[in-house]
């Protein structure tokens, strides 16, 4: 057999190597791909290998209730008898969004929001809107101490006359850092003409772009994205249902949540096993589709046992399956009661969910009734593998750390408090930062990093990010270097 055709005939014969049959297209999206199959074809290939290419909404309106992956009651012709290709998403709504631009004979919009997944997933967007996700963006900008903290890490550093002179930092370096993960707000400039492989044709100019932050401002005005989950063009729920996803911004050492998982007896078994596993399925079953959570299984899917029995419902609030707030903002607290934690202001005014002492600013936050509610979803999916002496023990435990790290934290405000009361350093009493000298940046390591990575440790079991790892080591470590400091401060002062 001659080696040209022996390479064809393995090419067909190898398993897994179809590409998966598309279903009907309109005219639009056979248009967009006419172009775009040459000018982008990682987005072309991305696309014709997800959902999107091959299942049209009516066909996904017609699944049973538990298996729908749409969540509207309908979805009118023309959008519900093709697949959702090019056009269905960027010609949706083309008044409201004001980058859409005249582009091979359509207007066309860049940005697509949550607002243009709603016409197909309108629930998801609801839950996402009460998600503290999609208000990320306001959520620190809107928030003067916690954006006082980000212009000090942004900062670029300059020095002269024996000190430190931080110049503010740029738009460019805000989007290449929190905001990254919390979100830009993408405006439209302007417009601009460039050549192109089929002539000269009209862009927007975006300001903020790139950036998939899950609290991004659109240009519609609508806040939030779907794709820092539901990655672009695949959008994929087995992307979205691995902790690879959630690691883009759960990382840490301030939300050490991915390093936390990686090291669990949950992550070992997702990274033994996970080869076996569905991630596919709707609804997920346990024990037959995986048998080990990931973040998605705890926080997000709809989950039921081999009966179909639900476990726990789909949410894209994620908020109702968590009492409390671990990460500590300065401290953890019970969970806000709104999205846009902007609004937050306790007793001395500041906009923080507590006081510097740790009492909660109870008003803007879930009382303890919402707190068990939410504890009882949480559990029952941890019941479905473990007894409920064992998950019970388990969030016992939980509550003592979150106990004893926020008493950690108080030590550390307290002697950085009595720093500024000394006045051998300057906080919000004296118009300064509260973050930019020695003993302030260790101040804040305490609740950022350490008291965060032992809180994590202790809720997903993560061994040593509890301990030496960034936990409890360092915790009591840093408050001894913080006092340290305070004597050579207060000795320098004499």
């Amino acid at each position: 057999m001659k080696p040209l055709l022996l390479a064809i005939l393995v090419l067909f014969l190898l398993p897994g190597r179809a590409v998966p049959a598309e279903g009907p297209m309109s005219e639009a999206t056979e248009a967009c791909l006419g172009c775009h199959a040459l000018s982008t074809p990682g987005i072309v290939a991305d696309w014709k290998n997800s959902r999107h290419s091959r299942v049209t909404p009516k066909e996904g309106l017609a699944k049973p209730a538990l298996e729908r992956r749409v969540s509207a009651e309908k979805i009118d012709d023309p959008l519900g008898k093709t697949v959702v290709g090019c056009a269905e998403c960027h010609t949706l709504n083309p008044g409201k969004h004001p980058d859409s631009f005249e582009h091979g004979g359509y207007n066309v919009h860049v940005v697509v929001s949550p607002q243009d997944c709603a016409v197909c997933h309108p629930i998801e967007k609801q839950q996402y809107d009460q998600n503290l996700m999609s208000r990320a963006h306001g959520n620190l900008v809107k928030n003067p101490v916690y954006l006082n903290l980000a212009d000090t890490v942004n900062s670029v550093q300059k020095f002269g006359t024996m000190r430190t002179l931080p110049q503010p930092p740029d738009e460019q370096t805000n989007a290449d850092s929190c905001l990254f993960c919390h979100g830009t707000e993408v405006k439209v400039k302007g417009f601009r003409k460039r050549e192109t492989d089929q002539g000269p044709m009209k862009f927007p100019l975006l300001s903020n772009w790139p950036n998939q932050g899950v609290g991004r401002i659109n240009p519609d005005g609508t806040p939030g994205a779907c794709t820092p989950c539901h990655t672009r063009h695949g959008f994929s729920i087995e992307t979205a249902r691995k902790p690879y996803t959630c690691s883009t911004c759960h990382k840490g050492p301030d939300v050490p949540a991915y390093k936390v998982y990686e090291v669990s007896k949950h992550g070992n078994l997702f990274s033994s096993h996970q080869k076996d596993w569905d991630f596919n399925k709707v609804p997920w079953t346990v024990g037959k589709d995986y048998t080990a959570p990931t973040c998605a299984a705890c926080h997000v899917s709809l989950l039921v046992n081999e009966g179909g029995d639900i476990i726990a419902e789909r949410s894209h609030k994620m908020s109702d399956r968590l009492p409390w707030r671990l990460m500590g903002l300065i401290y953890s607290h019970p969970y806000p009661k709104s999205p846009d934690t902007s609004i937050i202001k306790n007793k001395a005014g500041l906009p923080l969910p507590t006081e510097l002492t740790g009492e909660p600013a109870a008003q803007h936050l879930i009382d303890s009734k919402e707190m068990e509610r939410r504890l009882k979803t949480l559990q029952n999916i941890c019941l479905a593998c473990h007894s409920s002496e064992w998950t019970g023990n388990h969030f016992k435990r939980l509550e003592n750390t979150i106990r004893t790290t926020n008493e950690m934290t108080l030590a550390a405000t307290k002697i950085v408090s009595t720093a500024w009361e000394k006045g051998v350093a300057k906080g919000l009493a004296q118009k300064d930062s509260p973050f930019n000298e020695y003993i302030e940046k260790k101040w804040v390591e305490q609740w950022l990093f350490y008291a965060n990575s032992t809180r994590f440790a202790s809720a997903m079991a993560g061994a040593d990010y509890g301990v030496f790892a960034e936990g409890r080591w360092y915790l009591s470590r840093n408050i001894q270097e913080m006092l340290d400091h305070l004597h050579f401060l207060l000795k320098q002062q004499r």
